[in-house]
Formats: structure tokens, sequence, C-alpha cells
């Protein structure tokens, strides 16, 4: 049936929301069904497919409900996808890795489930001119969502097959253990793994580790987690990345400027990725060593700052920390102790109330205890900075312009801020 050219009025657009979402809606009811048919189609068309166990087609049939809701989700609110929505297709892309799948066979297998969901909708759109502008209205966020979708399963099913063929070299695993017992090799297999991720005797490196937390200890996830620390390399070259019993542990070298922040910048960048994606970290990154020898104390250094972090993890990069905040990190009970009662209860108060007087005591320390210049920084008037420094003073019996008094502020602060929020403290 032939629709004439209708003009574009309220009620067009009314009747064209209707049709959008009575069709969404009706899909969304029958989303297993057209898992089957999605998974009959690839059956019959990739021999690679038909040829797989009852485990493998079942999975398969999950992370096709699983795309499915997640593309309906999107286009019944009308919001773009992001990364959340699709945070199973790191795992998925992994697991068809590892069972030996080709990537033309993954993507074929992708676009035949997009096609499936395209004829259903095409389907349901009725004989109205409303229903049909309805689908010609989805056509575009469906392609966007396939693009985005097919985009990051390949790069991550591809990240993980050049993960798993370095992993499988006996070398890169052995050239890790070397490297921890403080040497270098010297000839061999293991120097031609320490040359192919731009390793040396006098190459400036950093070491990582890395540990699940949140949940029970995931296999799956600790292999991707891995995966993605090894693309994290700087200089062209990939990072020495291996699964270690229960953590993950790295060795990346650096440029000759032998400055750490573009990798801590990517490893950050990894953590809130796979965070996106379900897989939390605990990652501790060490301070530069040069020397083969100084590898060992660097790897301690990593594994130890790790302690620093929250439950929920995060990244606590050395290279980061001054030594000021290293000493009051790693504080003990005694050091907390030594804070004057008067102090602690400023410091807890002003905390739960959202932080101004910790700030203005930072702020006066960053400038050089210049009140004015402290009172711009934190854009307020100078007689309200003047009035903070009267009531801390008077609080704690210290003096921000004596130095050891400021100092003893400042630690004290610095300590406060390794703890834990409280439950009810409503920064969480």
């Amino acid at each position: 049936m032939s629709f004439g050219q209708r003009v574009d009025t309220p009620a067009d657009a009314r009747a064209i929301r209707t049709e959008r979402s009575r069709i969404l809606s009706e899909l969304l009811d029958h989303v297993p069904d057209l898992a089957d048919t999605a998974v009959a189609a690839m059956r019959a068309e990739i021999p690679a497919y038909a040829e797989r166990d009852a485990a493998f087609i079942a999975d398969v049939h999950d992370q096709l409900i699983r795309h499915y809701r997640a593309k309906l989700g999107a286009l019944l609110e009308e919001r773009t996808l992001c990364l959340e929505d699709i945070a199973f297709t790191r795992r998925a892309a992994m697991r068809r890795a590892r069972a030996g799948l080709a990537l033309t066979d993954y993507i074929a297998a992708f676009r035949i489930g997009q096609q499936v969901f395209w004829a259903a909708l095409v389907a349901r759109t009725g004989p109205t001119w409303a229903g049909h502008e309805a689908a010609l209205g989805l056509a575009s966020p469906i392609m966007r969502y396939s693009d985005f979708a097919s985009r990051h399963a390949a790069d991550t099913y591809m990240e993980f097959q050049q993960y798993a063929a370095a992993e499988a070299v006996r070398e890169s695993r052995d050239l890790l253990e070397i490297l921890l017992a403080g040497e270098m090799p010297g000839r061999g297999p293991q120097l031609a793994a320490a040359h192919a991720h731009g390793l040396g005797s006098r190459t400036p490196m950093v070491v990582m580790t890395a540990v699940l937390v949140g949940s029970a200890p995931d296999p799956d996830a600790r292999h991707a987690a891995c995966a993605a620390i090894a693309r994290t390399g700087v200089n062209g070259n990939r990072t020495l990345s291996v699964v270690r019993q229960s953590e993950i542990v790295a060795v990346a070298g650096l440029a000759c400027s032998a400055d750490p922040a573009p990798l801590c910048d990517r490893l950050q960048s990894v953590r809130d990725t796979l965070l996106q994606e379900g897989i939390s970290l605990a990652m501790g990154i060490s301070t530069v060593v040069t020397e083969p020898r100084r590898v060992p104390r660097a790897y301690r250094e990593a594994r130890a700052v790790i302690e620093f972090l929250p439950e929920d993890g995060g990244v606590a990069a050395l290279p980061r920390i001054t030594p000021f905040e290293y000493l009051a990190l790693s504080a003990d009970d005694t050091a907390r102790h030594l804070v004057d009662p008067r102090i602690s209860a400023l410091l807890a108060e002003d905390r739960a109330r959202g932080g101004v007087l910790t700030a203005t005591i930072r702020a006066f320390a960053e400038a050089d205890l210049n009140l004015r210049a402290a009172a711009e920084q934190l854009q307020i008037h100078h007689n309200t900075a003047q009035y903070r420094m009267h009531r801390i003073e008077e609080r704690t019996g210290r003096s921000l312009r004596r130095i050891s008094d400021l100092v003893e502020l400042l630690i004290a602060i610095a300590m406060q801020d390794s703890m834990p929020l409280p439950e009810n403290n409503p920064e969480r």
C-alpha cells in the first residue's frame, strides 16, 4: 500500500510515537522467540556454529536475549546506548575466543542476530502510515546500536585473541618470573620475549599488580582484565601481563623520559572501562625502576599500595603520590592516636558538613600562607576566609600561620582522607 505525503502535525507525531511504542513492546514480549530464530539461522548459515555443543549454543542464546533486551530498553527509553548496557559483551567475546571460534564467524553471527531483529520489527509495522514511519524512524538508532555493539565486541574479541596468543607462549611467563627474581635474560627465547615487550637492562619500568574485588573470583573476568592491561603499553609496545595465581602481574617499559604519567592514565582508563562492564579491580602501580635488580622491590611496592584502596577497588599509583601523602596513607593506629582529639573532632565534623574548613586549610597551605590568594582560590570573600581561620584556631588550638601547627593539621587531614566515609555520609 502506498501512503501519500503527510503533513508533520502534532497528531501525526503522537500517532508515530504510539506505533513506535507498540512495535517495541511487542518485540520485548517475544525476545526468547527472536533468540530461537537467530540461533537457528546461525547454525544453518555458519558451519562453525552448527558443529558446537549444547552448552555453547545455550550461551549464544543467552547473549542474544541480553543484546535484544539492551537494545529494546534503550529504544523504549529513547536514550543513547552506553558501555554499561552491554557489559556482558567482553566476557562473551572472551569465551568465543577461548573456544577457538574465528573472528569472521563471530561477526557473521552478530550480523545474523541483527538481521533477525530487523525482520521481526518490519513484520510488526502493520498497514498504517504511522507504523511505517515509526519503523523508518527506528532504523537509524538500530544501526547505531549495531555499529557500537559490534565494534566493541570485535575489539574485545581481538584483544583477547592477542592476549591468548601471548599467554600461550611459555616464554612470556618465564620472562615475568625472571624479572621478579631481579634479573634480565641474556639470551634465548626469554630475551626475545623481553625485546618484544620493549624491555631491556636499561629500560625504565614499572610493575603493576591487580586483583578482582567485590565478588567471588571469576577466572574469565581475571583473564579479560589481564588482556585489557596488556594493551596499555607505551611506545607501541605491549605490556607484559600475566595471570599469576589469584592476581594479575604486569611489567611495562617506559619511554626514555621515564615519565609514568601516560601509562598511569591508560591504566586508570582501563580500570574505569572494565568497571562499566562489571569487572572491578584494585590496581597498584610501583615507582619507576631503571635496573632489573630493583624489579622485586617494585613488585612489593605495587602489592603494598593496593592496601591503601577502599573495598570497592580503584587505582593506587605511587608515581602520583607524594612522600607526604604516602606517609599519611601508611600511618598505623599509633600515628592516628597521636592526633590531638580537638583536631580529630573538628575534621570529622567538617567532613560531615562538606569539608569547607578542610578546604580552607589546604588552600592556605597551597597559597604559601597568603590568605587573600587562598580566598581567591576558594572563590570566597577575604573576610569569610578570615572567619574560617579564626574558627579553626579556636577549635583546635593551632595557628595556621605557625609552620609546625599547619603541618600537624595537614598530616591529620591526609590521614583522615585515607579513612572510609561513614555509611550515612551524604558524600557517598
